[in-house]
């Protein structure tokens, strides 16, 4: 192999899990794993466009994800197949689990969008949480959900175009403590 040519990145599975069933699972790249973060990178594994209104995931999307095993949330950068910056979508998850060549992860249906240039932060389905029933199962996990969807907002607020829409893919949102 020539001094210029890189070593492919380790590939994991990541598991999407929803009330206890698969959701999504899909490959990606394993880009670090520092024993409480780990960082992938994998194309937009939906089918087809996905049109939220303030935001579309499609064909060419990339997803710098990052998880923590000590948090209750994973947070999402998007950039579009140009690699322009379009803002982090952040999933409020039991901390997620990495077992072999698998990174399992339990959506609890709370979601949060920050735009690229921080101005728009929008809570999204607190409706689902509410029907999913969880406070009433596992009030404990209930509240340390809506506790992190409260910090991952109150984070997004105090960030206001930090970043550039063209800057690379950050090692951690640039709107997130470090560690």
């Amino acid at each position: 192999m020539s001094a210029n040519s890189r070593e492919p990145l380790p590939r994991v599975d990541v598991v999407l899990l929803k009330a206890g069933r698969t959701k999504i699972r899909y490959g990606a790249e394993l880009l670090t794993d520092d024993g409480t973060r780990v960082t992938v990178r994998a194309p937009w594994a939906g089918e087809g466009v996905r049109d939220f209104g303030f935001v579309r995931f499609e064909l060419g999307d990339v997803f710098t994800e990052h998880y923590w095993r000590d948090r209750w949330y994973a947070v999402k950068e998007v950039r579009s197949s140009d690699g322009t910056l379009k803002g982090w979508y952040c999933d409020i998850t039991r901390p997620a689990t990495l077992d072999g060549a698998e990174l399992v992860v339990e959506d609890l249906d709370l979601d949060l969008w920050v735009s690229a240039d921080g101005t728009e932060v929008l809570r999204l389905d607190e409706d689902e949480f509410e029907e999913s029933g969880l406070a009433q199962r596992d009030p404990e996990a209930a509240s340390a959900a809506t506790a992190a969807l409260d910090e991952l907002e109150a984070l997004a607020h105090r960030f206001r175009g930090a970043t550039s829409h063209d800057a690379p893919a950050a090692d951690t949102p640039p709107w997130l403590p470090s560690s």
